[in-house]
């Protein structure tokens, strides 16, 4: 739950057709239950998924470990420049999953970024036109969706049982998502699968490290403020409500999650490009595990810090939060029919 001093980012308002980073002083959430905004059509239905063998305390999905179901098309939007898919994969009973698939016009094989925001997070910046037209920019396709126990994917549940308190299964769940999210986009046969990246923020970003830790098909990582170094995170992150913070810091729940520890899998990280930018004024993550995560980058990785806000503004303005991660997968060049010209598609 965010507190009332905590900073979230959202980076698909635009003024005047250009895209202005905003950051927003978020209030108390509300752990809201969700309802899919995917509504099959009419006779349109999918098997339920085979019970699950999940191990949520590795970010590894064993083979079979999850099956999954044949997606539902919630709708398919064609914006002149761009294609815009919804739809609803399943491979666990109960936890039906959104997912936006966005595409560029007029590319064949586009290298394709997963895009994770942490908790709490919607899908809502994938429905705006103008997001996903900076998303696709440079023939680039664009995977959206949400971490488990966070949007849609919270219901069900008793209200003392939220993201941080269920970490485990919130972090291992959707760790293995990204793994069966990179399947689902192998058998379409429609995506550059050898340039895969992954754009994660917050929760999204330890997701994503776990995930690439586990999955070598993510080439590129970029994070913003990553969650991590869980007993100082647990003990001072302004995420946590002082009056649900004392079973978060006994030995037991963070023995739990000491296997799901960003700070563990970054020295392992065998990812070509990573880059970290950390948030040095937000309050989410705090000042001792911001340092925790920048000593555990490997040698190779990029580091960025931000001491106020006017300077991750101007670091993102106009789109260019994504320009670092689109740089180290080029679209794969192709010769033209005519020339035999070696050209960058589009």
């Amino acid at each position: 739950m965010p507190s009332q001093n905590s900073v979230e980012f959202v980076i698909y308002s635009f003024t005047q057709g250009l895209l202005a980073v905003l950051l927003l002083l978020a209030g108390t959430a509300p752990r809201a239950y969700a309802q899919s905004a995917v509504v099959p059509a009419a006779g349109a239905t999918a098997p339920a998924p085979a019970a699950s063998q999940e191990d949520w305390s590795s970010p590894y999905l064993v083979e079979n470990a999850l099956q999954p179901v044949p997606p539902l098309l919630g709708e398919k939007d064609d914006l002149g420049d761009f294609t815009r898919e919804l739809l609803q994969v399943r491979w666990r009973t109960g936890d039906p999953i959104e997912l936006y698939v966005v595409r560029p016009k007029g590319v064949d094989m586009p290298p394709v970024v997963l895009y994770l925001y942490g908790h709490p997070a919607e899908t809502t910046r994938f429905q705006d036109d103008e997001f996903c037209r900076l998303l696709v920019k440079g023939g680039y396709a664009a995977i959206g969706f949400v971490p488990a126990l966070s949007g849609q994917r919270y219901h069900d549940r008793p209200m003392r049982e939220w993201y941080v308190s269920e970490l485990q299964e919130a972090l291992g769940a959707s760790a293995h998502d990204v793994q069966m999210i990179l399947n689902y986009l192998r058998a379409r046969a429609d995506f550059d699968m050898t340039r895969v990246g992954m754009f994660g923020q917050g929760s999204g970003a330890s997701i994503a490290i776990l995930a690439a830790a586990a999955d070598p098909r993510i080439k590129v990582l970029d994070l913003m403020d990553p969650w991590g170094d869980w007993p100082h995170w647990m003990a001072e992150s302004t995420r946590i409500p002082d009056e649900e913070r004392p079973p978060l810091v006994k030995s037991e729940f963070l023995n739990q999650i000491a296997a799901l520890d960003p700070v563990v899998w970054l020295p392992k990280l065998k990812t070509p490009a990573v880059r970290v930018q950390i948030l040095n004024f937000d309050t989410i993550t705090p000042k001792a595990s911001k340092e925790a995560i920048a000593k555990a980058l490997p040698a190779t990785a990029t580091l960025t810090r931000y001491e106020n806000a006017n300077q991750v503004h101007d670091a993102l303005m106009m789109g260019k939060e994504f320009d670092w991660l689109k740089a180290k997968m080029p679209p794969a060049e192709r010769k033209t029919a005519a020339t035999g010209d070696a050209h960058t598609t589009p």
